[in-house]
């Protein structure tokens, strides 16, 4: 996709001046990009901004926070971009890295470029179901056998031996979202407290430690259809650390039971409805798969599904919070203040 041009030294998008992105690329990735920049928001993200960016012949892709309300330790881009490069050539399909830039002083907010892949992010169940249910499990199938490759990737060998701490991991996780529902309120949410004392009081021991995405589910990855339905790029690393695997497994998970929650009353899935497709494997088979592929011990899975329901609820109120006061760009973000308490509810009762 791409927009309108620039002309006169005026930004064309929201976000991102791309006369002054045009001048930084020029100093930083010369020859990359030649000449006036176009760009186009590209729609569907809740959280970070994601830009197509082109000179006419060339597509890049630049990534930014959001507009307003950020959260002191989520958006990082430098922790994107690192987890990223690390990981090519690791069996986990993930874009070419550009370049990075932490000074937000160049368009308002540190950001990074990075390949156009090839490759559509499923958001919905309606795009998979042209593909037919055969071809959708095998595409479940890939993203549970990704998630497992990723998880038996050594952090150390791909220079990301210090990219997080294992010890204590699931203490911090809950400390940490303790603290952003804190930066996020604006109103009542029932149950919420209570989610967050049960996490606090029935943390089980730290599993070994491995590289964790943080938001695995089948929109954050890039699927060609076009090609034997490979995996061409898992995307969106924002919250990536090192920690305790079934913290993966279980927002997959959560992502299911949520949609799988709206069907049939009519109401939209608050984040993806694509697990209803038919040929997607069942929550069940999904906790299966990765178990028999990795020979990890999944019987904590309650705590981590709680933990998971506890995280989405603080994450989409932040953003609930941002749309409210004008700051969000695309669309899709009207439904997402009644889908909090949903995921409150499910949390309690996966901890109970």
């Amino acid at each position: 996709m791409t927009g309108p041009a620039v002309e006169g030294g005026t930004s064309s998008t929201e976000g991102l001046d791309t006369v002054v992105l045009a001048t930084w690329l020029d100093q930083q990735c010369p020859g990359l990009v030649s000449g006036p920049l176009q760009a186009s928001l590209i729609t569907g993200g809740k959280s970070n901004l994601t830009y197509t960016v082109t000179d006419g012949s060339t597509e890049i892709v630049v990534r930014r926070p959001p507009l307003g309300h950020v959260l002191a330790t989520a958006h990082d881009m430098g922790r994107e971009y690192r987890a990223m490069a690390a990981l090519v050539g690791s069996g986990v399909p993930v874009p070419t890295m550009h370049a990075l830039c932490e000074d937000p002083e160049v368009i308002g907010a540190s950001f990074y470029v990075m390949q156009k892949v090839v490759g559509t992010a499923y958001q919905h169940a309606s795009q998979l179901e042209l593909l037919g249910a055969e071809r959708t499990q095998a595409i479940s199938e890939d993203l549970v056998d990704t998630l497992g490759r990723l998880h038996a990737v050594d952090p150390a060998a791909v220079g990301l031996g210090d990219f997080g701490r294992p010890d204590g991991y699931l203490e911090r996780q809950v400390s940490r979202w303790r603290k952003q529902l804190e930066a996020s309120r604006s109103r009542t949410i029932d149950g919420i407290d209570e989610l967050a004392d049960r996490l606090s009081a029935s943390i089980p021991s730290s599993s070994e430690g491995t590289i964790v995405h943080g938001d695995y589910r089948l929109d954050n990855v890039l699927i060609d259809s076009q090609n034997g339905d490979r995996m061409t790029a898992v995307l969106d690393w924002e919250m990536s650390t090192l920690g305790d695997p079934l913290t993966d497994v279980a927002v997959m998970l959560a992502y299911q039971q949520m949609a799988e929650a709206t069907r049939g009353t009519g109401a939209p899935a608050s984040v993806t409805d694509a697990p209803l497709a038919a040929g997607y494997l069942s929550r069940d088979d999904v906790l299966q798969r990765y178990a028999a592929a990795t020979g990890r011990d999944v019987s904590d899975i309650g705590f981590h599904l709680g933990l998971a329901f506890f995280k989405l609820s603080v994450i989409l109120e932040g953003i609930y919070l941002r749309h409210s006061k004008g700051q969000t760009l695309g669309e899709g973000f009207d439904a997402i203040g009644d889908s909090i308490g949903p995921l409150v509810q499910a949390g309690l009762a996966a901890t109970d």
